[in-house]
């Protein structure tokens, strides 16, 4: 390798363009604008969607759903996951801890899904009318 080799690599350099310099450069007159119109003029542009007075699209098709933001901080947990974790003494922390619930999460509900043998006492948790039966059954607890 000699000094007179070395080159930057390939991408990282490319050719900035200067329009409006006259017509030796390729990008003189208009400067790549074109010949009239509203994208010619300085300053003239359309916001996004718009469609030249035609109803834009996001507005032509219907509205539909909705995306609860409250959500990102409710999780769900079955019994069956009560039943792997194994821990007699059930919170948010131990949950988080076990990886069974997300960082963000700050309302867990207990729904009736799979088996629970264990004890389980939950503190700081809601259950369903089924998962709160079932837990009393195995002899645990809902505080």
């Amino acid at each position: 390798m000699e000094l007179n080799d070395i080159k930057p690599a390939e991408g990282s350099k490319h050719y900035k363009r200067r329009v409006g310099r006259g017509i030796g450069s390729g990008l003189g007159k208009t400067a790549g604008r074109g010949h009239k119109g509203q994208k010619s003029r300085a300053g003239g542009y359309h916001k996004v969607g718009f469609e030249g007075g035609q109803m834009p699209l996001q507005r032509r098709l219907p509205k539909r759903g909705f995306k609860s933001q409250s959500a990102k901080y409710n999780a769900e947990i079955t019994l069956a996951a009560l039943e792997r974790l194994g821990a007699t003494d059930v919170d948010l922390l131990s949950l988080k801890q076990a990886g069974l619930v997300g960082e963000l999460i700050k309302n867990v509900k207990v729904i009736k899904s799979g088996e629970l043998t264990k004890a389980v006492k939950l503190n700081g948790i809601l259950a369903t009318a089924g998962a709160k039966a079932a837990i009393e059954a195995a002899g645990g607890s809902v505080a």
